[in-house]
Formats: C-alpha cells, sequence, structure tokens
C-alpha cells in the first residue's frame, strides 16, 4: 500500500480500477469541480472528473471505454470520467500542471490545472457554480487579480468567439472579486 496522498473514496478505487486497466504512464490532465473540490478544497459534491487532455491515444481510449458516463466503472462507483471535447483553456497551461497524487497511482499522472487556468476555464460558460468556484479560488489561493487579468488578455482572449462579450465578464467577475474582500 502506498503512502501517497490520495483522494477520499469512491475517487481512489475508481482511480485505483483505472490504474490497474492500463500498463504504460498515462498523463490525465484535469480542471473542473474535480480540481476544485480535490485539490484546492472546496467542499461540494462532483460526480465527474474533467479532463481535457488523456495521453496517449490508445490508452486513452482504454480509459474512457472503462470509466465514461453508463461505463462499468461509471456504474460500480456513481463517478465517472468525462473528456471535455469544448473548454477553452490558457494555451501555456501544460507548463503550470501540477501533479495532484504524485506516487499514489503505478501508471496514472492526474495533473492539475493551476488556479488561475481552472478560473479562466470557466469564464466562457460563467454560470453559478463556475463564479461559485472562482470566488473560491480567489479567497483561498489567493488569486493575484492583476496576473488573472493578465493571463486572460494574453493567453485567452484570442481563442473565444465572442471576446467583447467575455471581456465584459472578466470586468465583472474582477469587480465581484473585488467586492467580495479579494
Amino acid at each position: 500500500m502506498s503512502t501517497a496522498k490520495q483522494p477520499p473514496e469512491p475517487w481512489h478505487s475508481f482511480l485505483r480500477d483505472l490504474d490497474q486497466a492500463v500498463d504504460t504512464t498515462v498523463r490525465l490532465d484535469c480542471i473542473g469541480g474535480f480540481v476544485v473540490t480535490q485539490f484546492y478544497g472546496l467542499e461540494r459534491p462532483t460526480a465527474d472528473l474533467d479532463v481535457i487532455e488523456l495521453a496517449p491515444q490508445q490508452a486513452s481510449d482504454r480509459l474512457m471505454s472503462l470509466a465514461m458516463q453508463g461505463s462499468p466503472l461509471h456504474r460500480k462507483y456513481g463517478i465517472y470520467l468525462d473528456r471535455v471535447g469544448v473548454a477553452v483553456i490558457p494555451e501555456n497551461y501544460e507548463h503550470r500542471l501540477v501533479e495532484m497524487y504524485p506516487g499514489a497511482y503505478q501508471h496514472l499522472r492526474l495533473m492539475a490545472l493551476d488556479p488561475y487556468d481552472i478560473a479562466l476555464s470557466k469564464l466562457e460558460r460563467n454560470n453559478q457554480k463556475d463564479r461559485d468556484d472562482v470566488r473560491f479560488l480567489a479567497r483561498t489561493v489567493p488569486l493575484d487579480l492583476s496576473l488573472l487579468e493578465e493571463r486572460y488578455r494574453t493567453e485567452l482572449r484570442w481563442q473565444l468567439g465572442n471576446p467583447d462579450r467575455e471581456d465584459l465578464t472578466m470586468q465583472l467577475w474582477i469587480e465581484m472579486l473585488i467586492e467580495t474582500g479579494q
């Protein structure tokens, strides 16, 4: 049994089963509620592990078939792996990834986006849960609002379908964070 930090149940058993299903190192670039709750500490339920990248491809296909919504592991544990097909992420996020549970699994490497990239990945959708997650990150990390805005302008804005709308959303978020004491 590993002495490395591991996620709580049922996540640990779910990930252990996935780890045992592959025989090569697999990197999962994780975003969303799983990262905010399991890595940054927000207490709220989440039933999926959102990933934007699983590499290598052959192992990725195997993991998705075992763990996507409706799969055997989803039925067994009530949680699932979700490959996010449409997500706008700051362009250099890979350089800032942090391994979530080093040494906990033989083959899986769960990589978390840094808190700024997590926040910015939520900008376009901008629902209440996303805003609550960003408020939580701003309060607990805490976020440097000038860095958040700079990363938005240099690494994300150019990727957006409607950058003028997202400029307004970003400004409203900055105001929201300032008002809530960030």
